[in-house]
């Protein structure tokens, strides 16, 4: 897929994305992990190979940079991941850029504070798509749940 081809809202994805400095990030982060990089759909760069530790994901976004561990068998066993990582994008798009890793790490605080799970009650992973990004629900934890009246 050709840049020509990137439809408008994601152009503007991808614009907003470079302005905030995500985008660059994405590619130092990648480069720094000696990820191999391609185009993606929709105004996507996708990096191959990142072999830094963390975040021990096996995909993560910055910006428009999509950084995978999986090989090509792993990632046609999850179809729907390069969906959920591209929401991510967006929400780097409406977040500022960077800022959003500091919003997401504290929504992570607080789904794990909640159901011992750092993507279960995080608004960035559930908008997302958690079962597309491989996570499932998690219940809250102990009193934190809603009690069943009979």
């Amino acid at each position: 897929m050709t840049n020509v081809d990137v439809q408008p809202r994601h152009r503007v994805r991808q614009v907003v994305n470079w302005v905030n400095l995500s985008t660059a990030l994405g590619l130092l982060t990648g480069l720094l992990g000696r990820a191999r990089f391609e185009r993606g759909a929709d105004g996507l760069i996708i990096g191959r190979g990142y072999r830094l530790p963390i975040p021990p994901a096996p995909a993560f976004t910055l910006g428009n940079v999509i950084l995978l561990r999986l090989d090509d068998e792993q990632l046609a066993r999850r179809p729907r991941l390069l969906t959920h990582e591209a929401r991510h994008a967006t929400q780097y798009a409406w977040c500022l850029g960077p800022v959003m890793i500091v919003l997401y790490l504290f929504a992570a605080a607080w789904s794990w504070a909640v159901t011992g799970d750092p993507a279960s009650h995080n608004p960035f992973e559930r908008h997302a798509g958690l079962t597309d990004g491989g996570y499932r629900k998690r219940p809250l934890r102990g009193p934190l749940q809603r009690r069943r009246v009979v």
